[in-house]
This record gives C-alpha cells, structure tokens and sequence, in this order.
C-alpha cells in the first residue's frame, strides 16, 4: 500500500494510460467512502461531504480548492446547504490516474467533520 496523503500529483501528458480495475480497487481500499461512478462512459471518484450548514461547507470548498491549486489537478465541486460533493477524474486520459486518488485522500484528510 501507498501512503496516498505523503504523495504528489504528476503532471499528466495525456499519454499515460488510465488505471486498470485492479489497480483502482486497490486504490479504493486506500480513499475509504469514494466511489467510481462513470459519467458518459468515464470513471470518476465521487463523495458527498455532509456539514451543519452553508458556512462551513462553503469553507471546505474553499480547502479542496486550494489543494487543487497547490497539486494542480482539480475536481467537479458541487456545493449545496450542508454538502458538497467531489469528483476527480483526470480529462486528458478520459479515466482515473493515481493523481485523483492522492487528491481523494487529500480531500478525505481536509474533512473536519
């Protein structure tokens, strides 16, 4: 197993190929709560963050967006009254790459509640 948190998203040049399904089950045994969901025949990790009210999950999207900022890889957010959902997929692959599951990790580590 990797330490997800302790690693660094990579730049992404489109000609990686997408992980594998035994390598995105293992990954998913490391980001607990995250699902793949496919939109539009593409994998995505997907979770809902549950929060007491619109301040405090406004500020955790404004977490998850600076994490995106400082690794450079950014996600879907969908922000509500006392949730906010995340997706990570990586566009250029059209799939999922070991870069959403750091930031997964990242996302989960950042969740207060």
């Amino acid at each position: 197993m990797t330490d997800l948190l302790k690693q660094q998203c990579v730049p992404c040049k489109g000609d990686e190929p997408p992980l594998t399904e035994a390598q995105i089950s293992e990954f998913l045994r490391e980001t607990p709560n995250w699902e793949v969901v496919k939109f539009e025949g593409i994998p995505h990790l997907k979770r809902s963050f549950e929060f007491k009210d619109f301040a405090e999950a406004l500020a955790f999207t404004n977490t998850v967006g600076e994490l995106a900022e400082t690794e450079g890889h950014h996600p879907l957010i969908e922000l509500t009254w006392g949730k906010v959902t995340i997706e990570w997929w990586t566009h250029s692959i059209k799939g999922l790459h070991m870069n959403d599951f750091i930031m997964a990790a990242k996302t989960s580590n950042a969740y207060q509640n």
